[in-house]
């Protein structure tokens, strides 16, 4: 079975994924050099990762249908959400000028390279974001393709079909706020909420525990309380993710120390970190740290920042709201009454996600 444990499990994902881009191989061939390496990129940007969203996904699907009739089909199904994933990453890190991604050079890093090392016309940049921008998009078309062509019965991948399309609007739409809030400069905590919920929460979590269950019938009263555990988990893990993004090991995250402040991001922390220097009385620190989003660092200035975030409680809240969350999620799959396998595993992986050091 592919979810004896969590290693043979991302492997069974990881073949799936794999398996469809060897299968957009031959479309793509007609078109020359330029496509290989676009499938090249693609193939890099899906590769690694904890398949969380992949996992989410079978779970739901477990928790309402224990047996699973045709196991290649639904692991086809999951994966086609990590290609989901891998279009949001994509974009995301062109929009957020980041250079690197799990250890290597971002898509659109790479390609800005590739254009450089060949000598071509044109600015490197320029190339490096039209690629990038257009590598997410296959990568969205190609989630919907997956699911569509996973094997399921029609019925049920319709269904599923109607989960991924709200999912895609929400997360397109969170990123679009979360652009706009770092554009106006707000240090809002329930707008960073909001960003956060919309962004990442609601399709790493909640959207692939529905779309699991909607594969295998699942009623309204068991999509909702598959939604009570959901959220506040995907909500908890966003929450870990921009503790990371701030405090996180390079090593571990396969990201520099202190991304999230260069990039600027507008996270729940550093609104949080914000109020509490102003409502210290800190001002100059508030400041300080207000202006030093979006700009380049030296490691001692870092480290100074970071103990701005500390000092001000912030990291401490964030602790405190991810565990209020998880406790409040683990509660709602108390009362689910769902297969208690299922139940087992979800449990488990919401810890794992929620405390992950990467």
């Amino acid at each position: 079975m592919p979810d004896s444990d969590d290693a043979t499990f991302r492997a069974a994902v990881s073949a799936q994924v794999a398996g469809f881009l060897d299968s957009m191989a031959p479309r793509l061939e007609p078109l020359g050099a330029d496509a290989a390496r676009l499938l090249a990129e693609a193939r890099t940007a899906t590769a690694g990762g904890k398949r969380l969203r992949a996992a989410f996904c079978w779970w739901g699907y477990r928790a309402v249908r224990p047996d699973v009739v045709d196991e290649t089909a639904l692991l086809r199904a999951c994966a086609s959400l990590e290609l989901l994933h891998a279009s949001a990453l994509v974009h995301d890190d062109y929009m957020d000028a980041s250079d690197t991604r799990r250890g290597h050079p971002a898509a659109h890093r790479a390609l800005e390279a590739e254009h450089r090392a060949a000598g071509w016309s044109g600015p490197p940049e320029r190339y490096g974001a039209a690629g990038a921008i257009l590598l997410g998009d296959l990568l969205l078309s190609w989630s919907d393709e997956m699911l569509r062509r996973c094997g399921l019965p029609a019925e049920q991948v319709g269904a599923a079909l109607d989960v991924l399309d709200l999912c895609r609007t929400e997360v397109i739409a969170g990123q679009f706020l979360d652009i706009s809030v770092q554009a106006r400069g707000l240090e809002d905590v329930a707008e960073a909420m909001t960003v956060l919920r919309y962004k990442s929460a609601k399709y790493s979590v909640e959207q692939p525990l529905h779309l699991g269950a909607a594969l295998a019938g699942a009623d309204t009263a068991t999509q909702d309380a598959l939604g009570a555990f959901g959220l506040p988990l995907g909500e908890a893990f966003q929450l870990r993710d921009d503790l990371l993004g701030v405090f996180g090991d390079p090593a571990v995250t396969g990201k520099p120390a202190g991304d999230d402040l260069v990039e600027g991001k507008q996270t729940v922390l550093v609104a949080l970190a914000l109020d509490g220097l102003a409502a210290a009385g800190r001002t100059a620190d508030r400041d300080e740290l207000a202006a030093s989003l979006g700009r380049p660092h030296d490691a001692a200035t870092l480290r100074h920042l970071q103990e701005l975030i500390v000092d001000s409680g912030a990291e401490a809240q964030v602790e405190e709201a991810i565990t209020g969350l998880v406790t409040h999620a683990d509660a709602a799959l108390d009362r689910a009454g769902l297969d208690e396998t299922a139940t087992a595993a979800l449990r488990a992986l919401g810890a794992a996600a929620t405390s992950r050091t990467a």
